[in-house]
């Protein structure tokens, strides 16, 4: 083989080393955002279900205007998307707080405040989720 069909295929090799490494970037991106996406609807069904309680009377087994016996439902403590936690329950001045945490990756969490009228709220965000 000549210099410049060697010069080619080395080019081409290079080419389509750089290519590989794009998709692999890329598609690595693809899965942390889904699976932030996913944790944050997961956060969402959670909100609506302790405003639920909340607003519930305690006769009917809410919380009577209060977050602080609200506990999340074993089939959604732990999923594939990750893990939710009750860190803060507050009375009825205080809203709730429920921490997130990836099952890809547990340096990748979620933390958002729930307050008094079930609006979410201060979203912190750690690791790839930022």
């Amino acid at each position: 083989m000549g210099q410049q069909q060697l010069l080619l295929i080395i080019l081409g090799v290079i080419i389509v080393g750089i290519a590989i490494a794009v998709g692999l970037s890329l598609f690595s991106a693809q899965s942390v955002q889904s699976n932030r996406d996913a944790i944050i609807n997961d956060l969402n069904n959670l909100a609506a279900q302790a405003y639920q309680f909340r607003i519930r009377p305690s006769s009917m087994g809410g919380g009577q205007g209060d977050y602080t016996t609200f506990s999340i439902p074993n089939k959604m403590q732990t999923n594939e998307n990750g893990t939710y936690v009750i860190t803060t329950a507050g009375s009825t001045t205080a809203g709730i707080v429920i921490t997130a945490t990836s099952a890809q990756n547990a340096s990748n969490t979620i933390k958002v405040t729930i307050d008094t009228d079930g609006k979410l709220g201060t979203w912190v965000y750690t690791g790839d989720f930022q």
